[in-house]
């Protein structure tokens, strides 16, 4: 039975979900030497924001298959470190989302109103009116850092509360930031003309610091930052100097460069700063919904199926997942085979889309096809996760073409391997909705399904050859499913493809090659 380890509290919902098909153990405050000295027992391991799963840990997990984040990001994941591993990552990209926005939502309202100064004061056995007096949020205009999920909440809440909108996200469509009400601009604009800041972007060396000195210098002196993203986004230092010296009028933070804030200049202002301690997803509903929403994507991968928010397959998606998964099939069984054909050193692989093919999304029927090329060589260490890195450490070019005008089948596929043994290409398609048919092998027509044992020759088309080949498997006790032969003109070059019942035994090639007019012969095993 798999068994998953759980480092960092989580709802119960969550491991009742894990307990049905695992074996689940909750460890939390771990040393990282004994997580490190723990992982290499463990199929899966689900973390919150607490554990750094490292390069360390990821490398100790000999068994790990999953590592899940329940909560929106991997910041405390090594991502790259775990792909190159063929190990899946996810999170819950909306499980926190109504939680996250309503929380910046929050911070902007309190801060306006100087509401836990003020509640503090009053609980002293003060009634200072005048000391709390604040700004309203109607009709002002609030710049948001990022349109994604809780980004695009947040533009909701704030259009209804009667507030101009502002955006900059170089990645969002226009159609999209019209349906929201928001006015797309670039980062200088949107920094000059708010009044308020909310920040809804991951940190990346780009985004690093992307509030500075020189930021601030830009934005109104009554002007207020929010930040419920992630640490780091801000230069507390800068941030601090731009109050006290009054270029903006305040900031609520609820995230830091480094957790927990033990110390930080900012501690020392008024009700101009707003600090809390990262409680972004710190909802009842927020917590049982990721836990939820990751637990189940571990029980799914744990039983073979596909996740839902896999963070590190680029264009593998569940639902692409499901659509494409005949394609996917086929790509990999062509990569399998004509990787076979061309040897072990492949320096090119051309991937052409064909036909209905030639209008889906490329991405992943690439990473399927270098997924079956690199399985003679990787076995079972190369996976959707790492196929794309593997061929890339390997000097691999991938050229992908598309060739929608081709018609021989609704959809079909062309892989062409350069390699030890040539230029070596193979074609294939789908016959009805999920059987996969090899349809040529090189320049000749062929359709065979492929089988886990084939034999393949090139050869002089010639009276007496097949039958030749057949009595020498017989004589090896080797039985013929299925036999075709692909050939483009009467007693000329041809192919022959045999599927076999049983694996071919060593030596047997030579044999074949001693046959007259056989040219060339692979084994090829899928």
């Amino acid at each position: 039975m798999p068994k998953v380890i759980v480092t960092d509290p989580i709802d119960q919902a969550g491991i009742d979900i894990l307990s049905q098909v695992a074996q689940v153990e909750v460890q939390t405050q771990l040393t990282p030497e004994q997580l490190i000295a723990a992982i290499p027992n463990y199929d899966a391991i689900m973390v919150r924001s607490g554990t750094r799963v490292t390069r360390e840990v990821i490398e100790a997990g000999t068994r790990l298959k999953i590592i899940g984040r329940a909560g929106v990001g991997v910041d405390n994941i090594d991502v790259p470190a775990a792909t190159k591993a063929g190990i899946l990552v996810v999170n819950s990209p909306e499980g926190n989302t109504i939680a996250a926005a309503e929380h910046a939502i929050a911070l902007m309202m309190a801060l306006s109103r100087h509401i836990p100064d003020a509640n503090a004061s009053l609980k002293s056995g003060l009634w200072k009116r005048q000391e709390f007096v604040g700004v309203e949020v109607y009709k002002k205009t609030l710049g948001i850092v990022g349109l994604g999920r809780i980004g695009s909440h947040v533009a909701q809440i704030a259009k209804a509360m009667g507030m101009k909108l502002l955006a900059f996200d170089p990645y969002l469509a226009m159609e999209r930031a019209e349906q929201l009400g928001v006015r797309l601009v670039d980062f200088k604009t949107l920094v000059q003309e708010s009044d308020y800041i909310t920040l809804h972007i991951p940190k990346t060396p780009e985004t690093t610091h992307l509030f500075n000195a020189e930021t601030f210098s830009l934005m109104k002196p009554t002007a207020r930052l929010i930040n419920c993203a992630r640490g780091g986004l801000i230069d507390e230092q800068a941030l601090y100097e731009a109050i006290v010296s009054g270029q903006i009028a305040g900031a609520a933070l609820d995230v830091f460069a480094s957790e927990p804030l033990e110390e930080s200049p900012l501690f020392t202002l008024g009700k101009e700063v707003l600090l809390t301690p990262h409680l972004g997803a710190s909802t009842e509903e927020a917590q049982v919904n990721v836990a939820i929403d990751v637990a189940e994507q571990i029980r799914d991968v744990l039983l073979g199926l596909p996740a839902r928010s896999a963070v590190n397959i680029p264009g593998l998606q569940a639902e692409v997942l499901q659509n494409l998964k005949p394609y996917l099939d086929l790509a990999e069984t062509l990569g399998n085979l004509v990787g076979q054909l061309a040897g072990d050193r492949v320096s090119q692989l051309e991937i052409r889309l064909q036909g209905d093919l030639a209008e889906k999304d490329g991405q992943p029927i690439i990473v399927a096809a270098l997924k079956g090329l690199l399985t003679l060589a990787l076995r079972e260490r190369v996976n959707y996760v790492n196929a794309s890195i593997e061929a890339k450490e390997r000097g691999i070019r991938v050229v992908e073409t598309r060739d929608p005008a081709l018609k021989d089948y609704s959809g079909s596929l062309m892989l062409t391997a350069h390699g030890p043994n040539g230029i070596r290409s193979v074609s294939g398609a789908l016959i009805g909705e999920r059987e996969v048919r090899v349809t040529q092998i090189d320049e000749f027509p062929i359709n065979v399904p492929p089988s886990a044992n084939m034999l393949m020759t090139l050869h002089r088309d010639m009276p007496g050859i097949i039958g030749r080949i057949g009595t020498l498997l017989g004589a090896y006790n080797v039985n013929i499913a299925s036999m075709q032969v692909g050939r483009k003109l009467i007693r000329g070059e041809a192919v022959m493809v045999l599927s076999l019942d049983d694996p071919l035994p060593d030596g047997i090639i030579e044999e074949v090659l001693k046959q007259p007019g056989i040219r060339d012969a692979f084994v090829v095993n899928l």
